[in-house]
């Protein structure tokens, strides 16, 4: 079995190569919060296991072994996520924490168990899509809102989970996945928004974390 630390490599490199086809390991080294030696000791090790295809000065590049691993732990930790939140009551913080814990622990039938008691859900609550059982990941063409159309009508698809702060911001205002908004006036420093019927300000930074389709 791999360990979780493997396993968090290779999770942290498929979100970033959804970004960028190759990956470098400074990107890598910032995502999981290490040091850049420790990123190249890692990246040598799932080289030789065959997960990842590193050439120097190059970047990284899952291997298609090393993609149906993180898409198993994505699936994992997207699932908890929502089995914590829309069952248990976690906040995203608590959710968070406890899904990247189990995410290594769970085993099959347990994921395909909690799978059917939610009724088989395609989104986890930050509206990222969930992998199939076999794997398959469906993505939407969505723009942040920090790059959509003024007075456009719009719904929220998904938003950043790195950021718990983000999130309890997100959640009091109510811009979150499925919701409606339209962009009333864009600003330097950020935007006024309508939604739910009243105008917010949010700021630049928050527009870049939030995912929309027209």
């Amino acid at each position: 079995m791999l360990s979780p630390a493997v396993q968090d490599y290779l999770k942290a490199i498929f979100t970033l190569q959804e970004e960028s086809s190759v990956v470098a390991t400074t990107d890598i080294a910032r995502a999981m919060k290490v040091s850049a030696a420790s990123v190249t000791g890692m990246i040598k090790r799932l080289d030789r296991m065959r997960l990842v295809v590193h050439e120097s000065y190059k970047g990284v590049r899952l291997t298609a072994a090393g993609e149906k691993i993180a898409l198993e732990i994505i699936r994992h930790h997207r699932l908890l996520e929502t089995y914590l939140k829309e069952v248990m009551g976690y906040s995203w913080q608590q959710m968070h924490e406890e899904a990247e814990h189990l995410e290594h622990h769970i085993s099959e039938d347990f994921e395909q168990r909690i799978d059917a008691l939610l009724g088989y859900p395609t989104h986890d609550p930050h509206g990222h899509p969930i992998p199939t059982q076999d794997l398959r990941l469906v993505r939407a063409e969505t723009i942040t809102l920090s790059e959509a159309p003024v007075d456009e009508a719009l719904v929220v698809h998904h938003v950043s989970d790195e950021d718990t702060a983000l999130l309890h911001l997100l959640e009091r205002i109510g811009l979150m996945p499925g919701c409606r908004v339209r962009i009333v006036v864009r600003g330097k420093d950020g935007m006024k928004i309508q939604i739910g019927g009243r105008e917010e300000f949010v700021e630049k930074a928050v527009t870049r974390g939030v995912h929309v389709m027209a």
